[in-house]
């Protein structure tokens, strides 16, 4: 698409038309009004930039296995990127992705779940996952995301921004990229489905942001200093500063 107000919105709308099919790819040249984490806006150049939604049926797991769907899209994120700007790719949690110090992409993954929510597209009407004990609720994910390309100059607002240009030096046709991801991303997500968690998972802690390093965090005001010791396989946040601590994404902000 040329532009959009968000590629997941228009996700969504296609979802609620029954219009949309399982693995269906929406590409923008041009994001008008899109999101990131905890509400933010999601701004970026027009045509500098992959800006994508993926509509996916997870099938086999329920809503309170969401972070493996998370952790599935991080890596191949980290996989795509890795590719052509190197080892000093990683994993910000939850779910951003890093070079050194600065980030070139992020995730937002939504979740429809409703009893009389369509399948994914007419022809998937009634398949879908079934969340346990809410009776014939089905939910489908949104996995929205926007990594830098070819932008070099960024809002004020944005922190520690990059871009492969900026790494590599080279100009990349986004969409060409966008195509490359996606099947990279079908790859892991077919690994997820098929294998299970656990390669993944430890993929996501291999390469996991200032793992065994001190951070600064920030919770209701508070800044404090603590070392990252991991991610559950839940999703939580690990860390240690004297004990033990584990913090749920929204619960706490990095100090960069």
């Amino acid at each position: 698409m040329q532009s959009v107000d968000s590629t997941n919105n228009y996700a969504r709308q296609q979802i609620h038309a029954g219009l949309a099919q399982h693995g269906m790819a929406i590409f923008a040249h041009e994001q008008l009004a899109g999101k990131g984490q905890r509400g933010k806006e999601w701004t970026t150049e027009k045509g500098a930039n992959i800006i994508l939604s993926l509509v996916v049926l997870p099938k086999g797991l329920h809503l309170g296995q969401q972070f493996q769907l998370s952790a599935c899209t991080a890596v191949a994120m980290h996989e795509f990127f890795m590719k052509y700007a190197g080892e000093d790719t990683k994993i910000k949690w939850p779910n951003d992705l890093y070079w050194q110090d600065r980030k070139a992409g992020g995730l937002l993954i939504e979740n429809i779940v409703g009893s009389r929510e369509p399948g994914v597209g007419s022809q998937e009407a009634g398949v879908g996952n079934r969340e346990p004990g809410t009776g014939n609720r089905e939910w489908i994910s949104i996995v929205g995301m926007g990594i830098n390309i070819n932008q070099v100059s960024f809002y004020p607002e944005i922190k520690n921004p990059v871009s492969l240009k900026q790494i590599t030096g080279k100009s990349f046709n986004p969409l060409d990229l966008a195509k490359e991801f996606c099947l990279v991303f079908d790859k892991r997500f077919t690994e997820l489905m098929e294998r299970g968690f656990e390669n993944i998972y430890s993929t996501y802690l291999a390469h996991l942001y200032k793992k065994k390093k001190e951070v600064k965090l920030k919770k209701d005001d508070k800044i404090f200093e603590v070392i990252i010791e991991g991610v559950s396989p839940t999703g939580k946040l690990i860390t240690q500063h004297g004990f033990r601590e584990e913090f749920d994404f929204g619960e706490v902000e990095w100090v960069i």
